[in-house]
């Protein structure tokens, strides 16, 4: 089984805590050109209204909540789960207590009766779940007949450059041909969730990333292992040397321009 949806690999190795998580998204932070930011961009996408039930399934530290919290609708009901007892954690200590609750759930089989939710969030996570036909069908479940899927996730062009980048470096590194888009991406994601949901609609997300400091992009690469596929193993010293290998890029053009291509699919019955 590929890394991407082995469970053992994520709860363990991954995503037991929420490092590896935050080098990510620290880099996203910095220096991304869209400056709204997408947990901002993608809470404004689901359209919220006030007594509504929300589950997040692979929610993990809680992020889209504690970036928005000013902006939560009154007598909101919030369910964020995650499939990582770490994850879990971390969110129950940073999201306030009233009008939220923390769990522990896998998207594959949720302990819920159907038509419980208004919103299903699974934000940039549906790639991970080994049955993803499975989950597709179990998200529906628990939606009510007018609820709706939210769920965030990348398309085939994303970071391309720099996996091309991770080439130049190192020529035996493997560069993937649609990567995470073999499961699911902005351009399969209408044909695997369209089993499950009678609508399905793609909304992407303009960015892109602007890389002005070596460190931080190495630091990114260090976190996840699916960067480093074909890659010699990146001990202490080369690591060093793929910081300096940056380095002298960023010397040599003012700055690493890095192409996203992420998005929201929303996906309902009506």
């Amino acid at each position: 089984m590929s890394q991407i949806a082995d469970p053992a690999y994520l709860r363990g190795e991954q995503y037991k805590t929420a490092d590896n998580l935050n080098a990510r998204v620290a880099l996203h932070r910095r220096f991304s050109t869209n400056r709204q930011g997408w947990l901002r961009w993608a809470f404004e996408q689901l359209d919220l209204r006030p007594g509504q039930r929300v589950l997040e399934v692979g929610g993990g530290p809680g992020w889209l909540w504690r970036e928005n919290q000013e902006r939560r609708p009154a007598g909101l009901t919030v369910i964020v789960s995650d499939f990582s007892p770490g994850m879990a954690q971390t969110a129950r200590a940073h999201l306030p207590e009233a009008g939220f609750r923390c769990a522990i759930l896998d998207a594959q089989a949720l302990p819920f009766p159907a038509a419980s939710f208004d919103l299903v969030i699974a934000n940039h996570m549906l790639y991970h779940v080994p049955d993803l036909p499975g989950a597709a069908r179990e998200l529906a479940r628990v939606l009510k007949p007018a609820g709706r899927l939210a769920a965030g996730t990348n398309g085939r062009a994303h970071l391309r450059e720099l996996h091309e980048l991770m080439h130049a470096y190192d020529p035996g590194y493997v560069l993937p041909a649609d990567g995470v888009a073999e499961r699911f991406a902005l351009e399969n994601a209408p044909a695997v969730l369209g089993a499950a949901f009678a609508r399905v609609e793609v909304r992407p997300y303009e960015d892109a990333l602007w890389i002005t400091e070596a460190r931080p992009l190495v630091e990114y690469i260090l976190s996840y292992t699916g960067f480093q596929t074909g890659l010699s193993a990146l001990t202490p010293a080369r690591a060093a040397n793929l910081e300096a290998f940056v380095q002298a890029r960023l010397a040599a053009q003012g700055g690493l321009r890095i192409g996203k291509a992420t998005g929201l699919v929303l996906a309902g019955q009506e």
